[in-house]
């Protein structure tokens, strides 16, 4: 049965090797702005300003691929995670701790000098995460951003608090949570197997787990006493609890902070599914991935390489970066990516 399930999750994965990068919605194409900004490369553009970022700050990948997740989980990929005010999704508590919105800014002021009213912050976001992607992981993980997507109107905090799946989920849970969003099984180990997760808000599903993080205080239940049982979890790597409790004291007055990944913490690789298998997941989520049997074969193949991460993971974003979008006479193209137009 064990064998069978997990050829059965190689035939997916498989299946998805072959998907061509098309349009999945409306107008979403492969260069939609190439001769559209008055000969301003959009695409260069943003790579320039992500890159400068990454020079002086590797984090901003984690950031931008949370940005991303969060954004596109609530009302689809449209940006409405970027609009200021009371009640929109920045003040819900999932997103409290979001960051990357000065990155987003910035190339979005310099896309509106080139070609005003032409370039969506929907597709910035996408663009710039996909940059920063290939800056942590290399150039392996480069994929073609489908681009001609529309700003949204509509920016509530109780649709993020609604919409984003919490990490207390079982592996079964989180399937549903990311089948809901027209995303299988597959891409839902693909996709936890890039997310980042920060205070004070940490129980809900995010991006970037080969190069996140998490802090003491969302996993000293399952070093000291889990469930209650005063013990540390029977499904963590013995030798794995006595590092981390070394980081993470029973009591303590600081709220150190923990990679996800103990392997390569700072490169976007397949390192992750590999500490899954050793039993060294540091969140109960994604420990969860190696463990249910619908899961368990998908990790396997990736751990071992036998199928590739890199193109794997470009597709999976193509296909989460087609969620709900505007095209066409929906939406607007926002002059400023904080603030619906007037």
């Amino acid at each position: 049965m064990a064998a069978t399930s997990g050829f059965a999750a190689v035939l997916a994965i498989a299946s998805l090797l072959c998907l061509t990068i098309a349009p999945t919605r409306g107008a979403l194409q492969v260069g939609f702005y190439k001769g559209k900004c008055n000969r301003t490369d959009v695409e260069g553009t943003v790579k320039s300003i992500v890159a400068a970022r990454f020079a002086r700050d590797r984090t901003i990948v984690p950031a931008l691929l949370r940005l991303h997740f969060h954004d596109c989980f609530v009302r689809g990929c449209d940006a409405s995670i970027l609009i200021d005010g009371s009640g929109t999704e920045k003040t819900a508590p999932p997103n409290l701790s979001v960051r990357g919105y000065d990155l987003i800014d910035q190339a979005k002021t310099q896309l509106e000098r080139a070609c005003p009213g032409v370039v969506s912050c929907a597709d910035i976001i996408a663009i710039a995460t996909r940059d920063a992607v290939v800056l942590g992981g290399g150039t392996q993980y480069t994929y073609a951003v489908q681009t001609g997507r529309r700003d949204g109107n509509i920016s509530l905090a109780s649709d993020a608090s609604k919409n984003l799946p919490g990490a207390s989920l079982n592996a079964s849970q989180a399937i549903a949570a990311f089948r809901a969003k027209g995303l299988s099984a597959s891409y839902t180990v693909l996709l936890l197997g890039s997310s980042k997760r920060r205070r004070p808000m940490n129980w809900h599903l995010s991006r970037a787990h080969t190069v996140g993080i998490t802090h003491c205080s969302f996993i000293r239940n399952r070093l000291y006493n889990y469930n209650g049982t005063g013990k540390p979890d029977p499904d963590m790597d013995p030798a794995f609890v006595a590092m981390l409790r070394k980081r993470c004291p029973q009591t303590s007055a600081v709220d150190n902070s923990v990679f996800l990944d103990n392997g390569t913490p700072s490169t976007v690789d397949n390192s992750y599914y590999k500490q899954l298998l050793a039993k060294r997941g540091v969140l109960k989520v994604d420990q969860n991935l190696a463990m249910d049997a619908a899961t368990n074969g998908t990790v396997k193949s990736l751990a071992s390489g036998s199928l590739s991460f890199p193109s794997l993971f470009g597709n999976a974003m193509v296909k989460m970066g087609s969620i709900q979008v505007l095209t066409g006479a929906q939406g607007q193209i926002r002059k400023s990516c904080r603030a619906v137009n007037k």
